[in-house]
């Protein structure tokens, strides 16, 4: 018999990663889509051991905030000259407010934060979960057997998002969690 099959690449809680042929009864694929090791590591660049989505994260020096943020300002050049005037030209008391935002916008475009995977958390000062993870070999909180736990060194609000995140990526998978979340704001 002569089939076309594709060849999914699936990992399982633990991280192990299978392949599975997928054909129907008439040796027909049935999979169009095919998952690679490499879409795993790139997920996992963008996704913290917690599950915080870092590339989309204000700090992330890859992600949309900065690069928007820097391409506002440049486009901005030397507006403050003319936010001053537009206060009474167009009657606009917003405008008083311009060198707070230019401000904040000056923060964001000049973040520089590699992601949780690659050094220290820059966001949250007494994030354990970067070392916890490492120490226990796993890449998400979910894989580890001590789930859920309380080494976070999260406040709250954000142990519980955390715990949340993982809760969904260990019931639909890494990857459909990562498709489930990659167009949404972080915030």
């Amino acid at each position: 018999m002569d089939s076309q099959t594709i060849k999914k690449l699936n990992f399982d809680f633990s991280g192990r990663f299978y392949v599975e042929n997928i054909t129907d009864r008439k040796n027909r694929s049935i999979l169009i889509k095919t998952n690679t090791l490499m879409d795993y590591e790139k997920i996992k660049e963008k996704l913290a051991p917690c599950g915080l989505h870092c590339g989309k994260c204000f700090a992330y020096e890859e992600g949309d905030i900065v690069k928007y943020s820097k391409t506002l300002k440049n486009n901005l050049g030397s507006f403050e000259v003319y936010a001053k005037r537009f206060v009474d030209l167009l009657d606009k008391p917003v405008f008083e407010k311009y060198p707070d935002f230019k401000d904040m916008l000056e923060c964001f475009a000049i973040s520089d934060c590699s992601g949780c995977r690659k050094e220290v958390c820059k966001l949250f000062k007494d994030c354990k979960v970067r070392l916890c993870s490492e120490n226990k070999g796993v890449d998400f909180c979910f894989q580890c057997p001590d789930f859920p736990c309380e080494n976070t060194g999260f406040d709250e609000h954000l142990y519980k998002r955390s715990i949340n995140i993982n809760i969904r990526m260990k019931e639909i998978g890494v990857d459909n969690y990562y498709e489930e979340i990659k167009n949404k704001s972080r915030y």
